[in-house]
């Protein structure tokens, strides 16, 4: 049995981030469930294919991916169709993944290759080197290390303890180092690491994290770099914790899009007179609080305290910040 263990460390800023994120997914469980996200599922989808296809170079934008995921025919070349299919039927069966089962990941890359490469599913047998602007920026380990390795790295996914939004990373960058397919390593690894994520929230299912990386590409391949110099994952998953943190802030900010932007006239009574009894309670209570306790938006909970201000029933004293809430008699 493997002893294998991926070398980082955890660091203030890993923290920081991973602390920030679980809250965003509590945010997000408390977006108003009368609106909804279907249709910004299926955009992020589509968002999360192009992303991952557009780091490698193919010119499909989201309309396009969008014609394809519809059925309908698209003019460009036979690869870049072939890539964009390949990636839907990938991206498709994810539910089906099991992150920690090896042949599932191998099916996922026949998924994505099978119209592109002939040993589509299996590692590779050949030696690679991963090229940048300024030439070959890593050397893969030698083709006949590939099975033990990526076997470790699976063992070691089995028996970690370490949260899933590290071992996500952590997987990503350890994937990427060993490059165990002749094409197509990119597109697994953050297959992959979606994943991952979705095993510890369903949610990511739906967070185009992969478009997010493709708007910080450089960013993304200089932190790959980096943490090969140094000889451990630590910068990568520093890097991918803040991508992981924006895009859950973008899927809120889309998300409140659905929101009606107007007060509704008959806003509930109810709730108007719980947002006043728990300013009753803690002057100090933020919108966010509120949102939790009513299990509503902090969107609909800013209109809900605009329409209580207009009415003359609540003050806000001092700033958003340091000030405090006054119930009107």
């Amino acid at each position: 049995m493997s002893s294998y263990k991926p070398p980082y460390t955890i660091t203030s800023k890993i923290l920081k981030f991973s602390s920030e994120i679980s809250e965003l997914i509590s945010d997000i469980k408390h977006i108003d469930k009368k609106y909804s996200n279907l249709k910004l599922r299926k955009k992020n989808r589509v968002r999360s294919i192009t992303g991952t296809l557009q780091i490698e170079g193919n010119s499909f934008d989201e309309a396009k991916v969008t014609s394809v995921v519809d059925g309908k025919t698209v003019l460009g070349t036979t690869r870049e169709i072939e890539e964009i299919k390949g990636a839907i039927e990938a991206y498709d069966n994810l539910e089906y993944y099991d992150y920690k089962n090896e042949k599932d990941l191998l099916k996922a890359h026949k998924f994505l290759m099978d119209a592109l490469l002939n040993n589509a599913g299996k590692y590779r047998n050949t030696n690679v080197g991963v090229g940048g602007k300024d030439g070959v920026t890593h050397v893969a380990p030698p083709s006949n290390f590939v099975p033990q390795l990526m076997g470790d790295i699976f063992e070691w996914l089995n028996i970690t303890d370490e949260h899933l939004l590290v071992v996500s990373c952590i997987f990503h960058y350890e994937f990427e180092f060993i490059h165990p397919f002749n094409d197509g390593n990119g597109r697994v690894g953050r297959l992959w690491q979606t994943v991952i994520l979705k095993s510890f929230k369903d949610i990511f299912a739906y967070i185009p994290i992969e478009s997010m990386v493709r708007n910080h590409q450089n960013d993304y391949y200089k932190a790959l770099e980096e943490s090969g110099t140094i000889g451990e994952s630590t910068p990568f998953i520093e890097f991918m914790l803040e991508i992981i943190n924006k895009s859950l802030k973008e899927y809120i900010r889309e998300s409140e899009k659905n929101v009606p932007l107007k007060v509704p006239k008959n806003v509930p009574l109810k709730r108007l007179d719980k947002i006043i009894n728990l300013m009753k309670k803690d002057k100090d209570v933020t919108v966010l609080e509120l949102a939790h306790k009513l299990d509503v938006t902090d969107k609909t909970v800013k209109r809900d305290i605009a329409k209580l201000k207009n009415e003359n029933k609540i003050v806000r004293v001092g700033s958003l910040k340091s000030g405090h809430w006054e119930i009107c008699k």
